[in-house]
Parts: structure tokens; C-alpha cells; sequence
């Protein structure tokens, strides 16, 4: 009796056994295949007051849940290193990233680009917005009409409204560009740079005569029109850059491939509806989203790498 106790406790024990190492190998299999969401986080930095922007991307989380068929929260952060962080640590599955942003995260395999923001482009002369869907845009030199800096190489020792060095327009791309060609305008004595919040401030600061020159977005002069309908013809562009890439939606790294797709086309689908669009719109000023790459974000490295020999 004891022996056929101590069989029927063995071969228990062996089912029990094989049972274990079948739903391990499942788990693995699920594991390979990365990470898939039972409710999706997204985080993205305000570009306006916090709790405004906050009610607008209410009625984005329930789109997106429509179209994924799980729970949404959208949150916001105070600054671009504080999403990649908690992307890194997996606290958050989607993150809106510039392209900075974006370059940084991937450096530290915390994210992957999923796809790109649509603008609208600009048309020189006169910053008129076009119809053509964009997926980047250019920094600009501004200088105020009739001044005496007629080429990038009458910028030397002159003052230059700046926004701080993470910017793509407003400081790394015209820095880079400028360095590239022999004026490197962080050593002492180039040129006296001034730093600002905001391009608007930066076009006003060149109109007043507060500094002699701005690096913003094309076309930045845009965004103080309203109050000065005559900024276009007193703050003229010296200088554009080539192009940088737009703003991203990038995903965790780990992500399951098969939710990636589904997830750019649910925002895909968002951009292209008429209620999705305006949502976009009012949020973060996209157009819409697009398939990018990872190869197309090269140039931010370059110039970062650049950039990053001042320091």
C-alpha cells in the first residue's frame, strides 16, 4: 500500500511537472514575442498650459480605446527626460517625443520610433503655409530688416536669441550648421547668446532690438502676425537649415510587433478623420501621422555629435 502511495505521489508530482514546464515554455513563447498592452499608457509634454491640454486629450484616450479595444490614459510631463525615463522603466508605453527626444530614448534602448507627425509646409517668401503634408520642417535665422548682418558670417560677435540646448530649431540645428562652417559661435567672444522661452519671443526680441538675431522655426514670425500684421516685412530670414525630421510617437522597445501595427494604424486612422484630425490639431498642431524609419533621424545624430563638441 505504502509503495502504491508513494507511485501515485510520483507520477502526481510529474504531472504536475510537465503541466509547470508547459505554461513556462507558453510564457517564453509570449515573452519572445514582446510586450502587448492590456491598457495603453501615453504620455506626451505640454506645449500649452498643462491642465487645458489635459481636458483636450480626454477625447483622444477614448479614440484610441475605440480602436484598440483597451483602456487609455493619457498624462503629461514636465519636460522630454522625464517621458523617455519612464519608457525606460516601463511605466509608459507611448511616448510623443521631438526628435531629440526620440534619438536619446533609442540611444538607451528605451523606445523605437513608431511614426512621425504631419505639418503643413512653409513657403518662402513670406512663410505662407502650404497644402502639402510635411514630415519635417526648417530653423531659420532671423534679423531685423536693413540690419548690417547680411550673411551667416556677419554673426560673429553679434547677439542671438536662443531657446535652450535641447531645440532643434532654436539652438542645435543653425549651431551645427554654423560650426560646420567655420564659426563656432559657443566660443568665447562669437557671439553673445541670449536664451529665451519660446520662438515667439525670440522674433520679438530681434524686432525690439533687444538682439541682433533669433534662431526659431520656419516660420516662427507666424505665431506674433496676429498682434503685428507688419512682422514679415520687419524681421527677414538670413539663413534656413535642411530639413528636421517632425515630431514622433515612439513606443516602448519592447513591444509586441503585431500591437505596433495595430496601434499606428488606430493613430493613423485618428489623423484622418475629420473629429481626429481637429483633436490633433488642438493638442500638439499635427496634421496627421505617417511611417518613418529609424535611419531618417541620422542628421539629429549628427548634429547632436556636432553640438556636443561645444560643450
Amino acid at each position: 500500500m505504502r509503495k502504491f502511495k508513494k507511485a501515485l505521489a510520483f507520477a502526481f508530482a510529474l504531472i504536475v511537472a510537465v503541466v509547470a514546464t508547459a505554461c513556462g515554455s507558453k510564457s517564453a513563447s509570449t515573452s519572445k514575442n514582446g510586450y502587448t498592452p492590456k491598457s495603453l499608457t501615453v504620455q506626451f509634454v505640454p506645449s500649452q498650459a498643462a491642465d487645458k491640454l489635459e481636458a483636450r486629450a480626454k477625447p483622444l484616450e477614448k479614440m484610441l480605446s475605440k480602436k484598440l479595444g483597451i483602456p487609455v490614459k493619457i498624462s503629461m510631463s514636465t519636460d522630454y527626460n522625464t517621458v523617455v525615463e519612464a519608457m525606460k522603466s516601463k511605466k509608459i508605453d507611448v511616448g510623443f517625443l521631438p526628435p531629440d527626444g526620440y534619438v536619446l530614448a533609442h540611444k538607451q534602448k528605451a523606445a523605437d520610433v513608431l511614426l512621425q507627425a504631419e505639418r503643413y509646409g512653409i513657403k518662402q517668401p513670406g512663410g505662407v503655409q502650404t497644402k502639402q503634408l510635411v514630415k519635417f520642417y526648417r530653423a531659420e535665422i532671423l534679423v531685423k530688416k536693413g540690419s548690417k548682418i547680411k550673411s551667416w558670417k556677419d554673426l560673429k560677435g553679434k547677439s542671438i536669441s536662443v531657446q535652450n540646448p535641447t531645440s532643434s530649431a532654436g539652438y542645435i540645428f543653425p549651431m551645427a550648421e554654423l560650426k560646420k562652417k567655420g564659426l563656432d559661435l559657443t566660443k568665447k567672444g562669437n557671439a553673445k547668446l541670449v536664451t529665451v522661452t519660446g520662438h515667439d519671443q525670440a522674433v520679438l526680441n530681434v524686432l525690439n532690438g533687444d538682439t541682433d538675431a533669433a534662431f526659431v522655426f520656419e516660420d516662427a514670425r507666424n505665431t506674433v502676425k496676429k498682434d503685428n500684421p507688419k512682422i514679415m516685412s520687419q524681421v527677414v530670414p538670413l539663413y534656413f537649415t535642411k530639413n528636421i525630421p517632425n515630431d514622433t510617437i515612439s513606443v516602448r522597445s519592447d513591444m509586441n510587433k503585431s500591437f505596433r501595427k495595430k496601434l499606428a494604424k488606430a493613430f493613423i486612422a485618428i489623423g484622418k478623420s475629420k473629429d481626429g484630425k481637429k483633436l490633433i490639431e488642438s493638442i500638439y498642431s499635427h496634421e496627421g501621422y505617417d511611417y518613418t524609419s529609424d535611419k531618417d533621424f541620422n542628421i539629429v545624430r549628427e548634429y547632436d555629435k556636432i553640438v556636443g563638441e561645444n560643450n
